[in-house]
């Protein structure tokens, strides 16, 4: 993992800070304009001419790794140009973390908010395989071959590319090489990174300091399709059940005591319609799962989910309007859930879902919070995907939680004219307004603990 510094485009702006009452905006950050990341070794050119190195997308997932330290994820990569419709426009983009520091400071007197973020990448650390995994030849879509030219006899990376799949085998199978990174958290250790993705959808286990597969999850076969192909409308059309396409597990989540994870698909499963979908339970060590309900209330889709303790938790129901989408944001809400009591869908499917599903509470509305403050709704970015809770930060002498609200830009700083950077939006909340929050706690090395720091 490379540990130079870069620091980012800061921004601390809008208007000014609301008195203390229940969750509240304390900072806004962005990193815009064009940079590079730091793996020096894809910086050569993608099959659409983008730089193989180029830093974006990072809201698709962020996870808090303890102190000042985040890890986040991009997704498959720049396919926003089109160039090949073959593959849906992906490339060759090996899939990657990056380590972000994310410094929380007191602003100066009248400014705009009470605390100015600071982010830069620390670095960044490409996925691989030890075994070998299925690449594309390139045959009948006019590319070469999918294979990266990275790759070693001990290591095999995961590319964005759609077409670099094992056709005769459920899009689950843990040796196809495409790979659309959505939801990331750290291990209790600080060790490894859990990864969902929507291509599978896949849950994948990575060593953190190499980047190395160390075990994939095995998902419920219902969440995998049979016909796969390198067009996400292929695949829908060729299937009747399993996920749709691009709507794959798109959150995840682990429980503070580091022993479940919790993943959500985006959308209802083919089979299920409807706009009900499902939560995946999964233990840790032994690989059992159980499946939950969840239904859309406004939204189009589910973006995130995040532990609130070992049985609740807040997941991110969005539309796709906002910066970005050329449009005013609507749907931008946090919902609380408990799965306590809730029931095993396991074994239901279809209409009947509905009715087992999870009860939900608003905790957030991201758009009232946010345009209550001065921002238009035509700056809100449209993909609000990532969610993480925090540092505590010290306001008026109490010690305040902070959750942090990500956007992943595709890669692209600017749409039509208008800066689209990756913005990084914080608030501030204290137990009474999260009641049953408990914060991960992450061992050092020494197996003492290292959480959050005021």
């Amino acid at each position: 993992m490379h540990m130079k510094l870069i620091p980012a485009l800061i921004a601390s702006i809008f208007c000014a800070h609301a008195a203390h009452a229940a969750t509240d905006l304390v900072a806004i950050g962005k990193i815009s304009g064009s940079y590079e990341d730091f793996a020096l070794a894809t910086a050569g050119k993608l099959e659409n001419g983008a730089p193989g190195n180029g830093l974006g997308g990072l809201g698709s997932g962020i996870a808090y790794a303890g102190g000042n330290e985040f890890v986040a994820v991009p997704d498959r990569g720049p396919n926003a140009a089109a160039y090949n419709p073959s593959v849906d426009d992906t490339t060759s983009y090996v899939t990657r973390f990056h380590t972000l520091h994310m410094s929380l400071a007191p602003s100066v007197t009248g400014a705009p908010l009470p605390y100015t973020l600071t982010p830069m990448i620390t670095g960044t650390t490409l996925l691989s395989s030890r075994t070998p995994l299925v690449y594309g030849t390139g045959a009948g879509v006019g590319l070469p071959g999918g294979e990266p030219a990275l790759n070693t006899r001990n290591t095999h990376y995961f590319t964005g590319r759609s077409d670099n799949f094992d056709p005769s085998r459920p899009s689950t199978d843990p040796r196809n090489a495409r790979f659309d990174p959505e939801g990331v958290r750290v291990s209790n250790d600080g060790k490894s990174v859990f990864i969902s993705d929507e291509y599978g959808p896949y849950l994948y286990q990575f060593d953190r300091a190499t980047g190395q597969r160390i075990k994939a999850y095995a998902l419920p076969a219902k969440l995998a399709v049979s016909k796969l192909s390198p067009r996400g409308d292929a695949e829908i059309s060729g299937n009747t059940s399993g996920r749709v396409a691009n709507k794959g597990m798109e959150g995840l989540a682990i429980t503070p005591d580091g022993k479940t994870l919790v993943g959500v698909m985006q959308a209802p499963l083919i089979q299920d319609g409807g706009k009900t979908i499902r939560l995946v339970k999964v233990d840790i060590e032994s690989g059992a799962t159980r499946e939950y309900a969840y239904t859309l209330t406004a939204g189009s889709g589910v973006s995130e989910i995040l532990a609130i303790n070992d049985h609740e938790f807040l997941v991110d129901e969005r539309d796709g309007k906002g910066l970005g989408d050329g449009s005013a944001a609507k749907v931008k809400h946090l919902y609380r859930i408990d799965l306590a009591n809730a029931q095993d869908v396991s074994g239901i499917t279809g209409a009947a879902l509905a009715a087992k599903a999870v009860t939900k509470t608003l905790f957030l509305d991201l758009v009232a919070a946010l345009t209550g403050h001065g921002i238009s709704m035509t700056d809100i970015p449209a993909k609000l995907e990532g969610i993480a809770f925090g540092p505590d930060v010290m306001m008026n002498g109490i010690k305040r939680h902070t959750l942090f609200v990500v956007n992943d830009n595709d890669f692209n700083a600017a749409v039509g004219g208008v800066d689209n950077p990756n913005q990084i939006i914080v608030f501030a909340f204290d137990n009474a307004d999260l009641p049953g929050y408990v914060a991960q706690q992450f061992k050092d090395d020494r197996g003492g603990e290292r959480g959050d720091r005021d």
